[in-house]
């Protein structure tokens, strides 16, 4: 991948150094895996920071038998890195939702980088304290009926990974159960409001492309309560 292309994808790099992003970009190893794969053992948090290149990848807490999602991200999202500065042992595991592809830059050249390039290090405390933001708003928005937290969480996801088609704004079809957990709704809220936004023709499911389509945006936005 090219410096700029590389810089590009990941709005963490957007404002390092040439030399930073070249010598990462030196250091990365690339990975590959099918939809359904681990792609982080619960035992594996703390080796290493993972970019996103391409794909959709799941967060998923652990309790004995039981898992629970987290958060879901796509392409030109990181995960890994609060776990580098914290070696305490972790219950989270990262499955793939999709195929994806990855780059990998171990902890401790990820952590030299960090002192060596303030820029970057800026940028990385102000996408951490974006996603604190997002885990807040979460919380605020627990009393709020399942199709104000749905319509957030696919607004959100949309806005951060989707892509721009004629249609309207693309992404993942998220599987219901990992949808759920995230929209903090059960399982028949999700489907029972997914199909309702069907019938309106507010989303296109293509389910043999594993995609859904938010063709009116703005009307979702809405009604997650954006202004």
């Amino acid at each position: 991948m090219e410096i700029k292309a590389f810089s590009e994808l990941f709005p963490l790099f957007n404002t390092a150094s040439p030399e930073t992003l070249e010598w990462l970009l030196s250091v990365a190893v690339e990975h590959s895996y099918p939809r359904d794969r681990a792609v982080l053992m619960e035992d594996a948090w703390g080796n290493a920071v993972y970019f996103i290149v391409s794909g959709w990848i799941k967060v998923r807490r652990l309790s004995g038998d039981k898992a629970m999602t987290l958060a879901v991200m796509g392409r030109g999202d990181f995960f890994g890195e609060m776990a580098i500065l914290d070696e305490s042992p972790r219950s989270t595991d990262v499955v793939a939702l999709s195929n994806v592809e990855l780059l990998s830059i171990s902890a401790q050249r990820f952590i030299q980088t960090l002192f060596k390039d303030p820029q970057l290090h800026h940028r990385m405390l102000q996408l951490m304290v974006q996603r604190l933001r997002h885990f807040n708003i979460r919380f605020l928005m627990r009393n709020q009926p399942p199709a104000i937290k749905l319509a957030k969480t696919l607004v959100t996801l949309a806005e951060s990974y989707g892509q721009s088609t004629s249609k309207g704004t693309e992404m993942f079809l998220i599987p219901d159960d990992d949808l759920a957990q995230i929209s903090d709704i059960t399982v028949d809220e999700t489907r029972k409001i997914i199909e309702k936004l069907e019938s309106k023709e507010w989303v296109l499911i293509d389910r043999d492309r594993h995609s859904l389509c938010l063709v009116h945006l703005k009307q979702l936005a809405h009604l997650a309560g954006r202004v």
